[in-house]
């Protein structure tokens, strides 16, 4: 069993490498990762082809998000996760992964994952769903979607992603 890095060598490996300042990034094959910018513009949405978001932000004070917003043509799934180092997201890895996936195997799909700046809450949850259903480590996981995006997830959320690597290594 590989011992994790901890989250103080993580946090090293998040903050180096090139920072991206795009809105929105495809970070691995119809799934992109955002901010609320480009959540909230829905021909943007449109423009990527995304059929299914995830707001990792429902219901905070600037995310536009609901099942209303985008209308019929936009499955949505939200979750109001506070960007905190003591908010446990962990109970949305699970869920939220079986949802991404799911919706990754549908015909023409692309999920758009968000939050307020798309680096922490959202990247979170991308990072368990590559390490839930692609087997990743979360050190993998990270430095996939580095290759596309900029992220930095919380301490909180490190801990907790480091969690689920022993949680998936033990079974």
């Amino acid at each position: 069993m590989e011992e994790s890095p901890s989250v103080k060598d993580l946090q090293k490996v998040l903050f180096g490498g090139k920072r991206f300042g795009n809105h929105v990034d495809e970070v691995w094959p119809g799934l992109f990762l955002g901010d609320m910018s480009a959540a909230n513009d829905r021909y943007c949405v449109w423009k990527l082809g995304i059929t299914h978001v995830v707001n990792a932000a429902h219901g905070s004070k600037y995310s536009q998000g609901s099942r209303h917003f985008y209308g019929d043509a936009v499955d949505y799934y939200g979750m109001p996760a506070e960007d905190s180092p003591t908010f446990d997201l962990s109970p949305y890895f699970y869920p939220c992964a079986e949802y991404i996936h799911s919706a990754l195997g549908t015909s023409c799909a692309g999920v758009l994952v968000h939050c307020a700046v798309g680096v922490s809450r959202s990247a979170s949850l991308v990072l368990a769903y590559l390490m839930i259903w692609h087997g990743y480590t979360l050190l993998e996981a990270i430095r996939k979607v580095k290759e596309r995006r900029w992220i930095f997830p919380n301490k909180g959320f490190l801990k907790q992603l480091c969690l689920l690597q022993v949680k998936l290594q033990q079974s």
